[in-house]
């Protein structure tokens, strides 16, 4: 079976569109459609039902697609790293992120990767957690950053960065008094005694580490609201809502344009750590291994590939 012919078929599939896989295949239309065609008659059956607009996936297509596309995926991989070895990085890399993993940073470490290695390309895709452990288990994902990565038998993680958390608030709340964020230890723990809190849902482990933290200063607060990720968080603290204890990468355009406050607070320790995680059973390839090089390069830690 020739892949290049598998492989439009998948490209017809996964861009609902003959044009466009001839496009990404740089061929017409037709031979794109003369390649699905020539599947269906060694397979002798309809892959595609082509009578309905936009067409549709026939049961047996279905059923062929899912069980060629990671096939397909895997032969180029393959190929490209086979074709590495001749000394040129080439080939793909899936990231699969959290939403408040830093998408300026991340961004920057794609467009120097692929200037670095022009014959790379990086796929990125912001998800909720969860999902991120879900696309890299399933192999939809090379890589996955999340928080507090937990480690599972069939997952491994190297670290990213840890990034300190900070109490925020409203420019207009009584709290914004107490100094700017460059003023180290202005925030006295009895400063937040009974204060409004807007806190991350209790099943996070962000959640758990922030209220540990605060008991273990005997900072009681009164939780008023519980969302599940950081952009709904500051904008409730923008509202007036109440205050937050946040990752300070997070608030860092926030504060610049002063539409939040951001305080250290009193006592060290309370860091949100940021890792990479990846399947241990996978075959890992060199082009993912430099992506997870330069990127904690570019966040000061020393480098640690998933291949060592």
């Amino acid at each position: 079976m020739n892949p290049s012919a598998l492989k439009m078929f998948c490209d017809v599939v996964r861009l609902q569109s003959f044009s466009d896989a001839a496009v990404e295949n740089r061929i017409t239309q037709a031979a794109v459609s003369q390649n699905v065609m020539q599947l269906e008659r060694r397979l002798g059956v309809k892959l595609i039902d082509r009578s309905k607009r936009p067409f549709q996936l026939t049961q047996e297509g279905t059923l062929y697609y899912e069980g060629c596309k990671d096939l397909v995926e895997r032969y180029y991989e393959v190929e490209s790293e086979v074709k590495t070895l001749q000394g040129e990085i080439k080939g793909r890399v899936r990231v699969a992120a959290i939403y408040s993993a830093g998408i300026s940073e991340i961004s920057k470490c794609i467009q120097l990767f692929t200037q670095q290695y022009p014959s790379c390309n990086v796929r990125l895709a912001f998800l909720h957690p969860h999902r991120v452990y879900e696309s890299v288990l399933g192999d939809e994902a090379d890589l996955g950053f999340v928080s507090y990565p937990r480690l599972r038998h069939e997952l491994a993680a190297i670290p990213w960065r840890d990034e300190p958390m900070v109490v925020v608030c409203a420019p207009h709340h009584p709290l914004a008094k107490q100094g700017p964020l460059a003023k180290q230890g202005t925030l006295r723990f009895e400063k937040l005694a009974g204060e409004r809190f807007i806190a991350f849902d209790p099943d996070l482990t962000i959640r758990k580490e922030i209220d540990r933290y605060l008991r273990r200063h005997n900072a009681e607060v009164s939780v008023c609201m519980e969302f599940d990720n950081v952009e709904t968080i500051k904008r409730a603290v923008e509202a007036g809502e109440g205050v937050a204890i946040l990752p300070e990468p997070t608030v860092t355009s926030e504060v610049a344009a002063a539409d939040l406050v951001a305080l250290r607070l009193p006592a060290a320790g309370l860091v949100r750590p940021l890792g990479i995680i990846y399947r241990k059973n996978r075959m890992f390839f060199r082009a993912a291994d430099r992506f997870i090089e330069m990127i904690q390069a570019m966040a000061g830690v020393p480098g640690k590939s998933a291949a060592a």
